[in-house]
């Protein structure tokens, strides 16, 4: 078994007692995502193939410029989504207990997410968004309906929750995710609200806090810097970790008028190791899909993933990874710990479509130190 492995493993042993004893706070979108296939061809028993790449994809549209062109559509499964929810509902599933307050149904919670009530208390700040995920062998495009998202504000955080619980909440926490800064367009003043009205309140404790940014490319230059900057400033009150996918990363060093230096897995923990030291915070970790580099004041590290060709499911593998990268934290883990957790966290997710327990976590760590589910 690799060392890496055993040592998460061992990371993992009676962890239900400190999970258990700690408090999270996730939020605040919430989307219900159609996963679906894009029909190639039906044959004659009415059983159907499906484009397999993005490429492919492209070339049919590409040829369809001048004239029209129809696609069937398979939607294979209707779920939660968004990068909050699917972030929470993985921790939950872990015994993280655990608050989700977002955007996840009104008047009533919507149904794709009651299965959480069951593991964590959900606290609804309006109705969901929507997003149609077309998922390909090599990557998704993911086509959402995010309005309500436009309405997450601190108004709104007032009015549902009330300041002073939302304060209880943020205070008791020892993990706060608050990530989708990208389709959240008030995100950066509620970042600031609760640096200003909340964190120099604080009870004195350890607490961790994520951020995912998901997919900055559509927000103006001068917006990202103002939110890494905002970001920045929470590492006075919070452990605090920037996680980004390859693409984010690239996007990011632009921001900064930064270069990358190097190839592959090289350039990857270069990019991690600039922007932790850029932005000011605690740590960085960068996931591409088949590997994933951090970087903190004490170094940097790289763990290969279980990668897999052909996943059941993509859509969300990154919320998985974020989850067990920050689990692994929570449990006092090293990077490499993190690291590992996070890609077997996302592993175990695309290739079941499933979240997994801790025990499921375990047994999947140990199929993948014994080299069985390497690959497929």
């Amino acid at each position: 078994m690799k060392p890496i492995i055993d040592k998460t493993l061992k990371l993992l042993e009676n962890a239900e007692p400190k999970l258990a004893a700690s408090h999270c706070l996730v939020g605040f979108d919430g989307y219900v995502d159609q996963i679906i296939r894009v029909v190639d061809k039906r044959q004659k028993d009415g059983t159907a193939t499906f484009i397999e790449t993005i490429k492919a994809f492209g070339h049919r549209i590409q040829a369809a410029a001048g004239k029209s062109s129809k696609f069937e559509l398979n939607v294979q499964q209707t779920k939660l989504g968004g990068n909050g929810p699917i972030m929470a509902n993985a921790l939950a599933h872990y015994g993280l207990p655990l608050i989700y307050m977002g955007v996840v149904g009104s008047p009533e919670i919507h149904p794709v997410f009651r299965p959480m009530e069951k593991i964590c208390k959900l606290v609804s700040i309006g109705e969901s968004c929507c997003t149609d995920a077309y998922e390909f062998n090599d990557g998704k495009i993911m086509l959402s309906r995010q309005e309500p998202a436009d309405r997450i504000n601190w108004e709104t955080i007032e009015k549902t929750a009330g300041a002073r619980q939302f304060f209880e909440w943020l205070d008791q926490a020892d993990l706060v995710a608050l990530n989708n800064w990208a389709s959240t367009p008030h995100m950066t003043e509620i970042w600031d609200r609760i640096q200003k009205d909340f964190c120099p309140r604080f009870s004195r404790k350890t607490r961790s806090f994520f951020i995912d940014l998901a997919d900055p490319e559509f927000r103006l230059a001068d917006d990202i810097r103002a939110a890494l900057g905002c970001i920045g400033r929470f590492a006075q009150w919070f452990d605090t970790t920037l996680g980004l996918n390859q693409k984010e990363a690239l996007e990011i060093m632009e921001v900064l008028g930064e270069k990358p230096r190097g190839n592959d897995r090289d350039q990857v923990r270069y990019m991690a190791e600039t922007i932790r030291k850029t932005i000011g915070i605690q740590g960085v970790v960068v996931h591409p899909t088949a590997y994933a580099a951090a970087a903190s004041a004490e170094g940097s590290a790289l763990v290969e993933g279980p990668f897999i060709e052909r996943p059941l499911i993509s859509t969300g593998a990154g919320d998985h990874f974020n989850a067990g990268y920050a689990l692994a934290g929570l449990l006092g883990g090293d990077l490499e710990q993190r690291l590992q957790l996070g890609v077997a966290s996302s592993g175990f997710y695309v290739r079941t479509a499933q979240s997994a327990t801790l025990s499921d976590q375990r047994q999947f760590l140990k199929e993948v130190g014994q080299g069985l589910r390497e690959k497929v």
